[in-house]
């Protein structure tokens, strides 16, 4: 069996004086210390080869060849939570590795501000995108999120400004635990500063202004939240066909004919991963703005007609077909490449759509029905329901 020969280290603003006795010894004891300049300078002068930082996977890269030697990683904070210890994590055995965790810029903001860290949505900005921000606000929400850099601070307060959040309250709290601690305060609407340290997390006390869009987390948004043309599974129909697909964290769905995106949206707001896949430009643009707009800018879009560019796509664990159901060629394409275990759902609204749902329930069993529902409307003086075109939704799961 390997024996651990890769230490992290979490290392704070204090400096050697916070790590824990244990790692104190790994850092003494390394034969080569990685990290950056700054966590570097922190731990002083020693007798261990030292390598800063450059890119990441060349320095992985170097770490593996490394391997033998007595190796200690210096990282911020806890080195498992949004850390380069996560990193390693995948790249190298955990029996191979030790890690001593420091208190992360999480821990410290929520003792600074009182906030039980249970009940608090922990984010980063660091290499994604700020609108994925969007998607934890609601009244009442707290979020903490680590900086990219000094200018974190004055986009959030853009972004909730922009989002109708602009009376939410913004805690900015930079160098955690060291002599040079600061903490700033102010409401997003008013926020000006910019060009604050880089080493931040940033705390959010959401308020909704009166006009904020407050959208749930469970699927059945109205059609009023997405961009589109008239290419869009209706709220009720695509909540079905969401409980239907059973979207599961880090799954990945396959949305063929996605129109304005919707179903794969709601989806990634479950937690899942989407691949968003239209043929019509302008329709790709739509799911690009719905995106955006709703909390969910990692969707993979892709441009191109099913089932021809099915064959380039990572194996999906779900497939939802909004459109193309006539398609038998499709269908048995889309069969093919889910994973075992994996769910499809196809919707049609045409008889020959139908009519393939038919076949292929027939050679593949499932579930078939028939799904309808009516909007009451006014007529003259008076109202009566207006029935809306009937879906056929066929579901099933891939021994």
């Amino acid at each position: 069996m390997s024996k651990p020969w890769l230490s992290v280290v979490g290392i704070g603003e204090d400096g050697l004086a916070g790590v824990a006795p244990a790692g104190r010894a790994l850092i003494e004891n390394a034969e080569v210390l990685m990290g950056g300049m700054r966590h570097l300078t922190l731990v002083g002068h020693g007798s261990a080869r030292r390598i800063a930082w450059n890119v990441l996977i060349d320095d992985l890269d170097r770490i593996a060849k490394l391997h033998g030697k007595r190796v200690c990683v210096l990282a911020s904070g806890d080195p498992m939570w949004f850390g380069i210890g996560a990193t390693l994590a995948k790249r190298f055995p955990a029996r191979e590795m030790t890690v001593v965790p420091h208190p992360g810029a999480f821990s410290l903001a929520a003792a600074r501000l009182g906030w039980p860290l249970a009940e608090v949505a922990c984010l980063s900005a660091h290499g994604r995108p700020l609108d994925a921000i969007a998607l934890h606000l609601y009244p009442g929400a707290r979020l903490l999120v680590l900086g990219e850099d000094g200018g974190t601070p004055a986009k959030l307060a853009a972004l909730l400004r922009d989002r109708g959040y602009g009376k939410s309250r913004i805690t900015e709290l930079e160098r955690l635990g060291g002599a040079d601690e600061k903490i700033r305060v102010g409401i997003a609407a008013h926020w000006r500063q910019k060009n604050l340290d880089p080493l931040s997390v940033i705390a959010i006390d959401s308020v909704a202004d009166n006009a904020a869009a407050v959208l749930p987390r469970v699927p059945g948004l109205p059609e009023s939240a997405f961009v589109h043309d008239g290419q869009i599974t209706q709220s009720e129909i695509r909540a079905a066909a969401l409980a239907a697909l059973a979207p599961t964290p880090g799954a990945l769905l396959w949305d063929i004919g996605a129109g304005s995106g919707s179903v794969a949206i709601e989806w990634a707001r479950a937690g899942g991963r989407a691949i968003a896949i239209e043929r019509e430009a302008k329709r790709r643009d739509f799911i690009a703005r719905n995106a955006l707009t709703l909390g969910t800018p990692h969707i993979e879009i892709v441009a191109g007609t099913a089932p021809k560019i099915l064959k380039n796509l990572p194996a999906p664990d779900a497939i939802f077909i909004g459109g193309g159901t006539s398609d038998r060629a499709l269908l048995d394409a889309a069969w093919k490449a889910l994973l075992r275990g994996g769910r499809m759902v196809g919707h049609a609204v045409t008889a020959e759509g139908e009519s393939a749902l038919i076949a292929f329930h027939v050679k593949h069993k499932g579930e078939l029905t028939r799904l309808s529902i009516a909007r009451l409307a006014p007529v003259g003086r008076f109202r009566r329901w207006h029935p809306e075109a009937p879906v056929t939704q066929y579901k099933v799961v891939k021994p």
